[in-house]
């Protein structure tokens, strides 16, 4: 630490959010950087179990080491200086500018996000496969992290390991591009196009690069959203199980069909009396749709296909009997 500037940002009014871009709902950050504002390294990052799944001491001193040896090679003319992007502040966000700049207040970081969202959403560029799911939960294709080891694999599962990754392995590059925390290798893996359907990772093994070409599910970028808070999102307020194709012929549903069996019921539902649904419930249709080229669930269809407070029509099985049920999707609001 001794052969670092530290600097602790507690308000980002005035900084340029294009150079330091990350996903804003994280809660702890680190951009490991020279004076020219080259960016070595992120160290950060999180997914829904935890805010801190991924941060240790031990991880944080991987990466500064990592940082330092970066540094050299920069100054001794092996590692050349990155385009800068185009600058982007928090006053260019109109939605931002009026409701807290406006008034005076701290631009804080889930901010930034929230309103940046709104704003999209308003103009219709909105791509919520984009900017609702950030930061893919790499353990969906099978990686779990040895945390204290940085990008060490403790274990190698599913689709990774189908792809030749092994315990012990430790990831340095994604697409050609060089990762050195699990900070790197998210924000990387949060670029990749929602359709990709594969993906190269570069992992340390026994001392030589070994190059792995993965295979992508077709959902490896669904989240768990509920952490983040998003104004953007029109919560259904229940969470299912997709029907196999067994369940929906017997059923007699369309066999593409996004037909699910409700196993919770989200509390503001259970509070406020949104609907009625109940778990064993089949959901099979939402405003007359069935199936959907991208949702598995219906849930997942309203929040990619409603607004955040739209009334739908969902279309269920209880009791051997077909119904339907008016539901208002809830906005979440909290401070800004």
């Amino acid at each position: 630490m001794a052969q670092y500037v530290c600097a602790r940002v507690t308000r980002i009014d005035n900084s340029d959010i294009a150079l330091f871009d990350r996903d804003w709902n994280n809660t702890l950050y680190y951009f490991v950087m020279n004076s020219d504002e080259h960016i070595y390294l992120r160290y950060g990052g999180r997914d829904s179990r935890s805010p801190d799944t991924y941060l240790s001491l031990s991880s944080l001193e991987i990466a500064l080491e990592r940082g330092l040896e970066i540094h050299r090679r920069y100054q001794g003319g092996e590692i050349k200086p990155a385009a800068r992007p185009k600058p982007l502040f928090p006053r260019d966000f109109k939605v931002l500018a009026e409701n807290t700049l406006a008034r005076r207040r701290c631009v804080e970081c889930h901010l930034v996000n929230d309103y940046r969202l709104v704003e999209k959403e308003q103009e219709g560029t909105l791509d919520k496969l984009v900017e609702m799911y950030r930061s893919p939960d790499i353990r969906t294709i099978g990686i779990e992290l040895d945390v204290p080891k940085g990008l060490v694999v403790k274990e190698a599962r599913a689709d990774v390991q189908a792809a030749g990754m092994q315990a012990g392995d430790e990831i340095a590059g994604l697409n050609g591009t060089p990762v050195y925390t699990f900070g790197d290798l998210q924000y990387r893996y949060d670029k990749l196009p929602r359709d990709a359907r594969q993906m190269s990772v570069t992992v340390n093994r026994g001392g030589r690069p070994v190059e792995l070409a993965i295979a992508l599910p077709a959902q490896w970028w669904v989240t768990d959203l509920r952490f983040r808070q998003l104004s953007v999102e029109p919560r259904p307020e229940f969470e299912s199980r997709p029907l196999t194709a067994a369940e929906k012929e017997k059923l007699g549903l369309k066999a593409a069909g996004f037909a699910a069996e409700v196993k919770s019921i989200g509390g503001f539902a259970q509070m406020l009396k949104v609907h009625e649904l109940k778990a064993g419930d089949i959901v099979f249709a939402v405003d007359g749709v069935e199936v959907d080229e991208i949702a598995d669930t219906p849930e997942l269809y309203i929040r990619l296909r409603s607004k955040a407070g739209d009334k739908v029509t969902l279309g269920y099985i209880r009791d051997g009997k077909q119904a339907k049920m008016e539901v208002r999707t809830q906005s979440m609001a909290f401070r800004k």
